[in-house]
């Protein structure tokens, strides 16, 4: 979060929505080519307004042939699907956690201020890459153990795929 931002800007309205991170598109492009060179892969040569995407599809075709992904690759991939999430369903409600990569708050409802959230929801890059696409269910992740979710309102399956 930019520190320089006023606080109204950082937490506007009454319901704790969080100003939305811009991601920085040197950055992007330099952990997709990253990992695009780890794949034995050209370069991207998309548009810029794809990057995103375009950093997830190769993080995911990473775990596809069954390697490990570039960690700056997939911590921005990680990133761009929270924010995009936090953007969905905006809130304070729910703690979104995947580690080491980032969290995020979201879904509408009692927001929560101190100390553990009562709603925390944990998984790894690679179930969270999925769920967000739609490959693996809310559902299917529990079942198999790959989500930690814990509070009454820890359940994105409504808000997922994003």
């Amino acid at each position: 979060m930019n520190d320089d931002l006023r606080l109204d800007e950082r937490f506007p309205g009454d319901n704790g929505e969080v100003a939305a991170r811009k991601m920085d598109r040197e950055k992007l492009r330099s952990a997709l080519d990253g990992q695009l060179v780890a794949l034995d892969e050209p370069s991207y040569d998309g548009p810029e307004s794809a990057l995103p995407d375009a950093l997830v599809a190769a993080v995911l075709s990473a775990y596809d042939r069954g390697l490990t992904p570039e960690r700056d690759a997939a911590r921005q991939a990680v990133r761009h699907l929270l924010d995009r999430l936090a953007a969905a369903a905006p809130g304070r409600t729910v703690e979104v956690r995947v580690p080491p990569y980032a969290a995020v708050q979201a879904i509408a409802g009692p927001r929560h201020t101190r100390g553990t959230p009562p709603n925390v929801v944990e998984m790894d890059g690679r179930t969270w890459i999925e769920l967000a696409l739609g490959r693996l269910t809310w559902a299917e992740a529990m079942a198999k153990g790959a989500v930690s979710a814990s509070g009454a309102r820890a359940d994105l399956s409504e808000h997922l795929p994003l």
